[in-house]
């Protein structure tokens, strides 16, 4: 329920007018001074904010929306038997989520008490720390995307905004996000949706995804446009381009843009008739297998002059991607990087078999694309991003442990900007105005404001993830090892990262494989 411009300025007339009934009451009877009174204190609440910028759930809900805070700030005694835990909680624990606008808000980062989570439980995970840390500059925690085919190398943080287009997300997000970027000098990915005026103007580097759809640079029959591309991908905010096989929240399944959702403003980001219902299928029509994709990719590169070029999958049968890696052996033909988007990933809309059932989790798509590119003597020339639920610079470090170079993050990057875990993303009612179209609902997120808190996220996950690192004995992103980090499997059983995810021990893979599907 939308509170808009002028429905609040109506709402103040009202309460203007009340004051005045009430006041002309209250002549007669004293006792209407008491409701007098009760109004005063709310209508100045009321106008307080809707005009501060930092908290976009009270600009738009200027009373309700003390509710939440309300219930957020209920004692942990009392919370823990009535309300949700700070360990519960999906996709993401109350803890989790508090960890992020804490960092966000350059807050307190700390909790009291010690360790809520228990040590003892199958699935506990913990890295080696050691009796001498070193010193860790996070200026060093940066990665130089580009092979030997590459004449633009870019040097990417390995902490970067995933793919998120403008359509699902507001104006005013993507605009916060990529002034974000911006500030704290990392990269921002467009989402298949294209690169819109609200990437340019918030001056972030942005990697261009290209989904099935093409669009921004497709002709008016739904094809690849080499002339479109190229004179889009000239513009030096788009560093690097990222070819999106699938993803996580739904892989192999295709979308659709309703007519009513393609307003002129959307068709001309898109390049497409506007008030048409625009398909996006499951598979590209630019190629149709591992060799053609690999043109497809030098072809980019070169209409890019020698720009870095990716492809995003989430993995599924793994014959294909070792298929795709003996075509690049044996043609001499690569990306730049690979993305390798978890299962858990996504934060779109998609069917429930699509999101629970289909695809590869993360740390197995991970480390499988990691020892298959070794294997076929690519993984110096490639360099491996990977997305699902990394918030934490201990979630980046266990990346890295098995084989990632950076990592992407959109939901905790939605945190940042204000995001509750409404779950009205697919809605178009999200209440703090990050996941919308709807005009009276996005004015409500402040770009000023939330641009900041977006670089002081990345900021301090960069810090953290230097601080564990120290602590660890990691003097860099090399020295990461998987043998330092343990899972607890069973009862009396831990073993490293290294034996669950590239040891060929049959035991150890049984291990994970149980502890998995329990």
């Amino acid at each position: 329920m939308a509170t808009s411009i002028s429905v609040r300025r109506t709402l103040s007339y009202v309460i203007i007018a009340t004051y005045l009934v009430t006041l002309t009451l209250s002549i007669f009877n004293r006792h209407m001074l008491w409701l007098l009174l009760l109004l005063v204190p709310l209508h100045l609440v009321y106008l307080y904010n809707v005009r501060q910028a930092r908290h976009s759930l009270l600009r738009n809900y200027p009373l309700l929306g003390y509710l939440r805070y309300f219930f957020e700030s209920i004692r942990p005694e009392f919370r823990q038997y009535f309300f949700e835990s700070d360990l519960d909680g999906k996709p993401f624990s109350r803890r989790q989520r508090s960890i992020v606008y804490q960092r966000a808000k350059n807050q307190r980062q700390t909790v009291p008490f010690g360790m809520q989570s228990n040590s003892q439980e199958v699935g506990y995970e913990w890295i080696a720390h050691t009796m001498f840390p070193v010193h860790v500059k996070e200026e060093d925690l940066r990665v130089t995307v580009g092979s030997s085919r590459c004449q633009q190398p870019y040097s990417a943080s390995i902490y970067n905004i995933s793919a998120m287009s403008y359509g699902s997300l507001s104006k005013t997000a993507i605009t916060a996000l990529s002034a974000g970027a911006k500030l704290g000098g990392f990269a921002h990915n467009t989402g298949e949706g294209g690169v819109s005026p609200f990437h340019i103007e918030g001056g972030g580097d942005l990697i261009w995804q290209i989904g099935t759809g093409y669009f921004g640079c497709r002709d008016k029959q739904g094809n690849f446009s080499e002339a479109l591309f190229k004179e889009q991908v000239a513009h030096p905010q788009i560093k690097m381009v990222e070819i999106k096989l699938s993803q996580g929240a739904k892989p192999g399944h295709g979308g659709i843009l309703p007519a009513a959702k393609n307003t002129p403003e959307i068709a001309a980001i898109r390049k497409v008739e506007p008030y048409t219902t625009v398909a996006s299928p499951p598979a590209h029509s630019a190629f149709n297998d591992q060799f053609t994709l690999l043109l497809y990719i030098e072809k980019l590169r070169v209409l890019s002059e020698g720009k870095p070029i990716g492809i995003k999958l989430c993995i599924g049968e793994k014959l294909e991607f070792e298929r795709l890696c003996q075509e690049m052996m044996h043609n001499n033909l690569f990306p730049d990087f690979i993305t390798i988007d978890g299962a858990e990933g996504g934060t779109g809309a998609a069917p429930l078999e699509f999101t629970d059932s289909l695809g590869m989790p993360l740390y197995d798509a991970l480390a499988y694309a990691h020892s298959t590119l070794k294997k076929y003597g690519l993984r110096k020339e490639i360099k491996l991003f990977v997305a699902g639920k990394i918030i934490t610079g201990v979630d980046i470090i266990k990346a890295v442990s098995l084989g990632a170079d950076s990592c992407y993050s959109a939901r905790g990057m939605m945190f940042s900007l204000g995001c509750i875990q409404a779950l009205q993303c697919d809605s178009g009612r999200c209440p703090v105005g990050i996941a919308t179209q709807d005009k009276n609902l996005y004015q409500g997120l402040d770009v000023a404001d939330k641009r900041v808190r977006v670089a002081n996220f990345h900021g301090n996950t960069i810090k953290s993830t230097a601080e564990v690192m120290e602590a660890c004995g990691f003097g860099s992103l090399a020295a990461i090892k998987p043998e330092k980090i343990f899972r607890r499997v069973e009862q009396g059983k831990n073993v490293s990262f290294k034996d669950l995810y590239f040891s060929k021990n049959a035991a150890a893979r049984e291990l994970n494989a149980n502890y998995m599907l329990n």
